[in-house]
């Protein structure tokens, strides 16, 4: 049986199915991200998402958990779908990563405010705030893993999709000050999610 992904016109397989179709689909996946994933200083990486890596991290929950149960895999397509752009928007998991064990807690600790005004894709000098996913915070903490947005008006759309202007993200926070401009092929990829 498969599963169909109303929002997005697109089917979710059952586990045999998405066996035989993994090893190509994966390789794309990995071969699309390429240009998808933006790091920002030597601690955090954004991974903008669109149709294409929502529907692998749905197939690859599903095939980890093994999920044969109508209603497991339909709560897998609720939480993931929350990552989709909407119109005229951007959408990123943003992954703190902290490599060495000891270090987790202080160092993430050393980053709580970040979710209030700290993030920013900056377009033609522009700075537009991130919006973060709310049910992921947590008063005083904050999690590896936030899910953010950035709600573009027509103009700053027209610009992100222009090779002449500059795109970057922003990071201005008291523990953590950094900036990374896009290149143009990245660029070009995460505009394409504007045209969805």
């Amino acid at each position: 049986m498969s599963y169909h992904f109303n929002q997005l016109g697109i089917t979710v397989l059952n586990i045999a199915e998405y066996e035989k179709q993994r090893p190509e689909f994966r390789r794309r996946i990995i071969e699309a991200k390429k240009n998808r994933r933006i790091h920002v200083g030597p601690l955090m990486t954004f991974v903008f998402e669109n149709r294409e890596t929502v529907l692998f991290q749905i197939q690859e929950m599903v095939r980890t958990e093994r999920l044969v149960h109508d209603k497991d895999i339909q709560h897998e397509i609720d939480t993931y779908s929350r990552l989709l752009p909407t119109h005229n928007e951007l959408s990123a998991t943003m992954l703190i990563e902290i490599t060495e064990q000891e270090k987790i807690r202080s160092t993430l600790d050393s980053l709580v405010g970040l979710t209030k005004k700290s993030v920013f894709l900056v377009i033609g000098g522009k700075e537009i705030e991130a919006t973060f996913d709310e049910e992921q915070s947590e008063e005083g903490r904050i999690s590896a893993v936030q899910y953010v947005r950035w709600k573009l008006d027509q103009n700053a759309v027209e610009h992100f999709r222009s090779a002449q202007t500059e795109v970057g993200i922003l990071i201005r926070h008291p523990n953590y000050n950094h900036f990374t401009q896009l290149n143009n092929d990245q660029r070009g990829a995460i505009a394409k999610d504007l045209d969805e």
